[in-house]
Parts: C-alpha cells; sequence; structure tokens
C-alpha cells in the first residue's frame, strides 16, 4: 500500500507544477513578446515482479510483469513561436518577424529581448526604457544618434525633365499667301463652216441667231446681192456684231472659222437656225449643237492670254502692276512688261513668277502644279504684313485677276512654347529659380534656353539646341551638349547644370505627342541644408532620419542576433535573456537576413499564449491532481480497515 500512496504523491506534485507552469502563461497572456511555457512529465523507476522468459518445450514465453512507482516532471520548454505583431505606431517600438533577438548591454553583459520597447535618453542614446540597458548595434557597440547635427547643403548638378511637348506643329510657320483660285490654260470655243461659196439665192437675205456664253441672241444676216455669198460675206457680218464676244475668220480652206474671245469651260457657241429656206447655218453648213471651249491646270509655260480669266489679250508692251508689302515689311511696287522684246519681262506664267519671286527678296513664289494657284511663301517663319496685289494697267490687254486675289493661307506663327521652372541650389545650399523656355525649330526640333532673375544670377551659357522626337513620339537624338553654365550671385565660379530630357527610343522622359503641352522639369539632384525632422527604423534594422531638405541619413543599425537553439536561452525577468551553454553559437546580422528576421518598426509582438488553450490544459491538470488525490484518500481507507481488523 505505501507505494501507492507515493505514486500518488508524486502525481500530486507533477500536477500541481503543471498548473503552475500553465498559471504563468496565463498571468502572461499580455505580456509583450512572453513565450509559453508546457509542463512534460516521464513515469518513474518501475518495480519488476517478473521478468521475461523465453518459450520453452511446450511453454510458450512470457512478458515481464512490473509495477509502477509514480510520475515526475521531465521538462518545461518553451514554445518560441511567433507572436502577433501590434502596431503601436511609436517609432522606437521595434518587433522582429522571425527568430531573432535585440541585444542591450547592462555595461558588462550582453542580454537578449523579443521586445524592442527602444527609446532615446537625455545624450541621443538609444535605450530600452523598461530597463535602461542600451541597445548594441550591428557593430557590437552601443548605439549613439546624432541627432543634432545639420544635413550639408550639395549645389545642383544634373536637372531632369519629364511630360509632352506637342506633335501638333502650330509654330513656326512661314506666311503664306496664295491665290483664291488656281490659273487655267483654256481654249476657246470654235465653230467651222463648210468651204465657201454658198449656192445661195439672188435677193434672199440669209439670216441666223448666234447665242455667245450663254448671253443674248445676235442676229447675223448675209443678203446675196447677185455675186453670191461667200465665206468672207459671213465673217463680215460676224465681225460687225457689237461686243459679239468672238472673233470670226476665214481659213486657208475658205471655211468659216468662229472663235470666242475667252476661252476655258465657261465658252460656248450655240447657234439657232433661221427660217427654213433662208437658214444662214443650213447655207453655210455651222452646226447648231452647243460648242464648249476646254480648260487645263496652267502650267509655267502658258503663255497669259492664254488663262481662262483673261478679258483681253496682252499685246508688246502692255504692262500688270504688281504691288504689295514683303515678309520683313518693305513696301514693293513694280509693272510687269509683257512681250519678249528688250525691256520687257516675258510672256508665260513662269515670267509672272520669276517677277514676283524677284519682286519679293524675302519670299518665294512658286506655282503649285495641282491646282495652278500661285504661292508666296515667306522665307522666315514668324508673324509678318507680307501682302501682294496684281492689277492691270487701263488701256492695256487685261485678266480678270480679283478672281486670283492673294489671301493669307497660312497665317504666320512664332514657334511653338512650352516652358518649366524648378529650383535649384548653389554650393551654399541657397535656393534659386530656374526658367527653362523650349521653342521649336523650323528643323522641327527643339532648343531650350535657360534664365534666372537678374537679382539671382547670369546664366553665361543657356541654350541647349537640337533635341529631335523620332515619329513614335521618343527621343530620336539629345543635343550634342546638354549642359548650361549660370554664374550665381554670391559664389566665385559658375555652376555647370546638366540637363537630362530622357533615353533615345524611350519614353521615359521627354515625349512629342498628341496633346497639349505638358513638359515640366520633374526633378533635380541639389538641396538645400536640413535638419532632423523625423526617424524611423527599417526592415533590415537601419535607423534613417529624415531631413527637411528630403534627404535621408543612417544614423545607426540595430543589431540582431540569432542562435542553433534559441530554446536554450535562459529567461532572466523583465522580458530579457541570457546564453547557456546549450544555446549555441550565436550570429549576429542585419535584420531581414536568414533566420534574424526583418525588424518591424512602430509595433510590439504579442505574447503567444493560447489562452483557450492553457484553459484545457487548466482542466486536464485539476482533473489529474483530483485524481491523484482520490488514490490518496481510497489508499487511507484500506488501511483504516487493515487497522480494524487487528
Amino acid at each position: 500500500m505505501t507505494s501507492a500512496l507515493f505514486s500518488a504523491l508524486s502525481g500530486l506534485q507533477a500536477h500541481e507544477s503543471w498548473i503552475s507552469v500553465i498559471g504563468n502563461n496565463l498571468a502572461n497572456a499580455s505580456t509583450p513578446g512572453f513565450k509559453s511555457s508546457r509542463a512534460l512529465f516521464s513515469d518513474q523507476f518501475s518495480q519488476t515482479l517478473r521478468f521475461a522468459s523465453l518459450p520453452s518445450g511446450s511453454l510458450g514465453g512470457r512478458n515481464p510483469m512490473q509495477l509502477g512507482l509514480g510520475v515526475q516532471l521531465a521538462d518545461i520548454g518553451r514554445n518560441m513561436d511567433q507572436g502577433v505583431l501590434a502596431n503601436t505606431g511609436r517609432t522606437f517600438d521595434l518587433a522582429l518577424n522571425g527568430r531573432g533577438f535585440f541585444m542591450v548591454t547592462d555595461g558588462l553583459n550582453t542580454l537578449y529581448t523579443r521586445v524592442g520597447t527602444f527609446g532615446l535618453d537625455a545624450t541621443s542614446r538609444l535605450v530600452d526604457q523598461r530597463t535602461g540597458f542600451r541597445v548594441i548595434g550591428l557593430d557590437g557597440q552601443p548605439i549613439d544618434l546624432d541627432t543634432t547635427s545639420l544635413f550639408p547643403p550639395a549645389e545642383t548638378g544634373q536637372v531632369s525633365f519629364a511630360g509632352n511637348l506637342p506633335a501638333v506643329v502650330s509654330g513656326p510657320l512661314a506666311q503664306v499667301m496664295t491665290t483664291s483660285s488656281g490659273l487655267k490654260d483654256g481654249t476657246p470655243a470654235t465653230m467651222t463652216s463648210n468651204a465657201g461659196p454658198y449656192a445661195s439665192t439672188s435677193g434672199t437675205t440669209y439670216t441666223f441667231d448666234l447665242v455667245v456664253n450663254g448671253g443674248a441672241p445676235q442676229t447675223v444676216s448675209v443678203t446675196d446681192t447677185g455675186a453670191g455669198i461667200d465665206a468672207t460675206d459671213v465673217v463680215n457680218a460676224i465681225n460687225a456684231l457689237t461686243n459679239s464676244g468672238v472673233v470670226a475668220s476665214v481659213t486657208g480652206s475658205n471655211e468659216v472659222q468662229i472663235d470666242t474671245v475667252k476661252t476655258g469651260a465657261a465658252a460656248t457657241i450655240k447657234i439657232t437656225p433661221g427660217s427654213s429656206g433662208t437658214d444662214l447655218a443650213t447655207l453655210a453648213g455651222l452646226s447648231t449643237s452647243l460648242v464648249k471651249g476646254t480648260e487645263t491646270v496652267a502650267t509655267s509655260t502658258t503663255d497669259l492670254n492664254d488663262l481662262t480669266s483673261n478679258v483681253t489679250d496682252y499685246a508688246s508692251g502692255d504692262t500688270i502692276d504688281v504691288s504689295g508689302i514683303d515678309s520683313d515689311g518693305t513696301p514693293v511696287s513694280a509693272s510687269f512688261t509683257y512681250g519678249n522684246g528688250v525691256g520687257e519681262d516675258g510672256t508665260t506664267v513662269a515670267d509672272l513668277l520669276a517677277f514676283i519671286d524677284n519682286l519679293y527678296p524675302n519670299s518665294t513664289a512658286t506655282l503649285d502644279a495641282t491646282t495652278g494657284q500661285i504661292q508666296l511663301t515667306s522665307d522666315t517663319t514668324g508673324v509678318t504684313s507680307m501682302s501682294v496685289a496684281i492689277t492691270d494697267n487701263a488701256g492695256s490687254g487685261s485678266t480678270n485677276w480679283s478672281t486670283h486675289a492673294f489671301t493669307v493661307t497660312t497665317q504666320g506663327t512664332g514657334p511653338d512654347t512650352a516652358s518649366t521652372s524648378i529650383e535649384v541650389f548653389d554650393q551654399a545650399g541657397v535656393a534659386h529659380t530656374v526658367s527653362f523656355a523650349y521653342a521649336r525649330q523650323d528643323d522641327g526640333s527643339w532648343n531650350v534656353t535657360a534664365s534666372v532673375p537678374s537679382n539671382e544670377g547670369t546664366v553665361l551659357s543657356g541654350t541647349v539646341t537640337g533635341l529631335v522626337f523620332n515619329d513614335d513620339g521618343s527621343i530620336a537624338s539629345l543635343p550634342s551638349s546638354s549642359s548650361i553654365s549660370i554664374q550665381f550671385s554670391g559664389q566665385s565660379s559658375p555652376q555647370s547644370i546638366s540637363l537630362d530630357f530622357g533615353t533615345p527610343g524611350l519614353f521615359d522622359g521627354v515625349t512629342q505627342l498628341g496633346g497639349a503641352a505638358s513638359v515640366f522639369a520633374d526633378n533635380q539632384d541639389g538641396f538645400g541644408v536640413g535638419e532632423l525632422s523625423n526617424m524611423s527604423v527599417n526592415a533590415n534594422g537601419d535607423i534613417q532620419g529624415f531631413y527637411s531638405n528630403g534627404q535621408i541619413r543612417v544614423l545607426g543599425s540595430i543589431g540582431v542576433a540569432s542562435f542553433v537553439n534559441d530554446s536554450g536561452l535562459r529567461e532572466i525577468g523583465n522580458n530579457l535573456w541570457a546564453e547557456t551553454p546549450n544555446s549555441g553559437i550565436r550570429t549576429v546580422s542585419q535584420g531581414s537576413q536568414g533566420k534574424a528576421g526583418a525588424v518591424v518598426g512602430g509595433a510590439l509582438e504579442s505574447s503567444n499564449v493560447a489562452i483557450a488553450e492553457e484553459f484545457v490544459r487548466l482542466i486536464e491538470a485539476q482533473r489529474g491532481f483530483q485524481a491523484n488525490a482520490r488514490v490518496i484518500s481510497t489508499t487511507n481507507d484500506v488501511l483504516a480497515e487493515l487497522n480494524n481488523l487487528l
């Protein structure tokens, strides 16, 4: 009976220890970085009542018979699994998302913790705020942060650009003046009779009505006076009409040929026959069908008298006045003399173009081969007051030049422009505003010109030329020199700044696409002096200082220790751990390397105690304790019965 008592006693002791472990876990359920424990039991040495035997003869083998002597607490092991990370928003609250440990020192010993409740003391040393122990950096030394030094300025050495320049060209454009209608090379409407003389009756008058160019009918009348009617008689009767619009002539074959003075498709002849028996058209064999002239686009060899707009043919010595203003603003006025003699300027369209071209030295006169329009184009781009007018002198041949009046078909404009500005810094960190003006050139390339306010400095070389784009809008070629030089006020030497427009063939900088101009200076590499304004800790454990000039500096690096066997560390309180012979080799590294885990700023690791699981184990421990207590009470009752037998 004694063994039963001692076995139950060992059970009570073991379950009491288990309850203590569970109680400690539950007590630290809200302790940051706490690692829960578990109790492991093993049986104690058993009493052997019978040893095992081999089979022999007709008897089989027998197993050993043993009596257990209780239970013992074999191990209290740590659960080193990762706890949930809880955000705190505090800069130096740090957690590790891995198996590593932060290192702190009390001045003599290096200790380890999973709870990074760190902060700065009065001398900007990084310390554990729970204990005052100093935090050890990656170099193995306590971390001192320089929070008072300024970040020195840096002069601007490069400015980069992005955005778009318009692909649609609205400037620079040369002013173009074009005649409102094209010159046409025309032929008259022509009608030919039969060969004379004609079989007429003496004393009879023959007639027909002549309609020219759709006008009013005009009666042509010829009387046979006894000599008969010949082609000459018909020609004379036609030419005797007043303003008939036609010219009649006798051909070498003694035929009547009627030609309109007007040429082109608008020139027409229509004969309406006279009365039967006295119809002159039938007598002479003239067609009563409508006859039209023809026209084609004039060429440089077309004679001015062959133009469909010509009203009266020019004769040698007739003059055509050309006047206006050249593209540079110079008034021009001269007379073109028709003819090929001495002192005369010519007779063809090409001769008139050459005359105009010479009269306008700053512009170029051309003939559009497709439309026949005369174009006068300024030799330079930009806004001009250019004008041109062609008129006939009175008493000479004439052309309806009003149908060919010059109008502006392309308004001269200055270059397409775009502008942007950016703040740059000199060697002393003084900020200056530099403006950049983009201007499209006549060849389609772009020039970029820099400027600064006069009170801030002088641009020594500020124009970059030859920024060229491909058809798809990417940069085709960069300027041969893409830097400017500025002498800033207060500086002893000029400052050179390179301009970065992007990579040829790519779209990583300035582009030339459809749409409005949106180019802008998106970055520059200079900065002024800066003061420390904020700090943070990145995943590597680097303590980064953020300065008022936009710069970042690493002020220190937190070391992260990891062990071969982190369960072998010894807990010493205050969430601190110490090395033991069984924790293995310590490795110190940055965060995010190996098993160390990433450093998470603004967060703390929560306890990994699973409360529900602990309550289940607590019930198990309680029942186990009760069961062993019942064994003792039962054994006590048995012993009491034995005493009663005495």
